[in-house]
């Protein structure tokens, strides 16, 4: 029974290990998209946190959205501040849909568990924006609060402040990224399980 569980143990360590890394390369495939700041690019290194969150639990997703962003680290171009949003919301939606899929271990529960994780992430993303990440780049970075604004006011001039912004803007992009992320799991999760869980029986 031991040298079951710390096989089990490995190979739970090894998939974070390996599900971080391919995170790691799907961050640097980022690409801006229109009618959103050029600031806000789409990226799909959410997608093996969801898939951990799966595999292995809610903190196994939450581990790989915390390893891939220090590692990303080494390479910043925001000052640690686009990391720890990218943490924050990618933690989130690895916890949402951990808890929720570990309860009822279905395809259904799956598609419904990342719907959900989605639409919480997004719903998130105004409190952490507002509170936490663009306070860092007013005061942090020194990219005053107007300039951020006018990122926003170039594309829609009616936007009148920062939080008006990360409704009409933020919450509906971070709302489709997890969407996509979420189609993307739904045909490949059943597939990768055998490697991910080191049996045949895929399952779950």
């Amino acid at each position: 029974m031991n040298n079951r569980k710390k096989r089990a143990g490995a190979r739970t360590l090894a998939g974070i290990g390996v599900l971080t890394a391919v995170a790691v390369v799907l961050q640097y495939l980022e690409f801006p998209i229109p009618l959103v700041p050029s600031f806000l690019k789409l990226d799909f290194s959410d997608l093996p946190e969801l898939i951990g969150a799966f595999a292995y639990g809610p903190l196994a997703g939450v581990a790989i959205a915390l390893l891939k962003n220090v590692i990303h680290l080494l390479v910043s171009q925001s000052g640690f501040v686009g990391e720890l949003s990218n943490f924050l919301l990618g933690g989130v939606f690895a916890l949402t849909a951990g808890l929720i899929y570990r309860r009822h271990k279905t395809k259904k529960a799956a598609l419904l568990a990342g719907a959900a994780a989605s639409l919480v992430m997004a719903l998130v993303s105004v409190a952490t924006n507002y509170f936490v990440v663009y306070p860092l780049y007013y005061n942090v970075l020194g990219l005053p609060e107007p300039v951020v604004l006018g990122f926003y006011q170039a594309i829609l001039p009616t936007i009148q402040n920062v939080f008006q912004a990360l409704w009409v803007f933020n919450v509906p992009f971070t709302l489709v990224k997890g969407l996509i992320c979420v189609a993307i799991a739904m045909p490949v999760y059943k597939p990768l399980t055998p490697f991910l869980k080191g049996r045949r029986d895929a399952s779950k």
